[in-house]
């Protein structure tokens, strides 16, 4: 399996030349790396190609990684049922650049772009419609980057009594009303002391046993003349 995969990545990277970066075959997947400038004309030959026929778009994806200059992957999971094969398209991109959409090569794509714009800011140039699909209109930031908050003072709900959505301060539980504003990504790293563990302290513990001979047998309850003073060993009259 991975020897045909391998296969096929060559055959699409001699085919395209340039536009591909480097494949790979992990997991028993197929990733084909390419440059973004050369999406639209990768997803053709994909979707085009007698020996391909990639014509069904699973979906399309970003990838956070803040620490990298390009900062942005977007994935593209194609399936050829033709051919009973998948494959993966990766594209880096950095946060103020723009990739071209693939909404003329398969229409489904719009959802997915508008999704990755709206949970990353990943910007798809000629998209027909790239607004907000899941937050509000007037949401600011994008809730998939790995530096967005998780905590704030105003929270976005839908009030039935209104037929409308409605921003209002958070209200939290007195447990959580105290929290600091370190990144959650940064706080991770550091140890940190969690509400409760003031309750873990251990308390005075009881002695362990005696450990017995080797061969003795093990005293019983009721050999102690003092709790039980008929217990001498023969049988008490009655």
């Amino acid at each position: 399996m991975s020897d045909s995969l391998r296969e096929l990545g060559d055959y699409i990277a001699g085919a395209l030349g340039q536009a591909v970066i480097g494949t790979s075959v992990t997991l028993g997947e197929l990733t084909v790396e390419v440059r973004p400038a050369d999406i639209v004309k990768v997803s053709k030959f994909l979707r085009d190609d007698p020996n391909l026929l990639f014509k069904m778009l699973i979906d399309v994806a970003g990838v956070d990684y803040p620490e990298r200059e390009k900062r942005f992957d977007v994935v593209y999971h194609l399936l050829s049922l033709k051919k009973n094969i998948r494959v993966r398209v990766r594209a880096k991109l950095g946060e103020e650049e723009a990739i071209a959409s693939v909404n003329d090569i398969w229409p489904a794509a719009q959802w997915f772009e508008r999704e990755a714009y709206d949970m990353y800011g990943i910007f798809f140039s000629d998209n027909p419609d790239l607004r907000r699909i899941l937050t509000d209109y007037g949401f600011e930031g994008h809730p998939f980057r790995k530096d967005f908050p998780l905590t704030g003072y105003i929270e976005v709900r839908y009030d039935e009594a209104q037929k409308r959505v409605i921003y209002e301060p958070v209200e939290l539980r007195q447990e959580f009303r105290s929290f600091d504003f370190l990144s959650p990504w940064e706080g991770m790293l550091q140890p940190r002391v969690l509400p409760g563990d003031e309750k873990a302290t251990p308390g005075p513990k009881d002695p362990a046993p005696a450990n017995p001979a080797p061969g003795a047998a093990s005293p019983s309850p009721t050999a102690n003349s003092t709790n039980n003073p008929g217990a001498s060993g023969a049988p008490k009259a009655p």
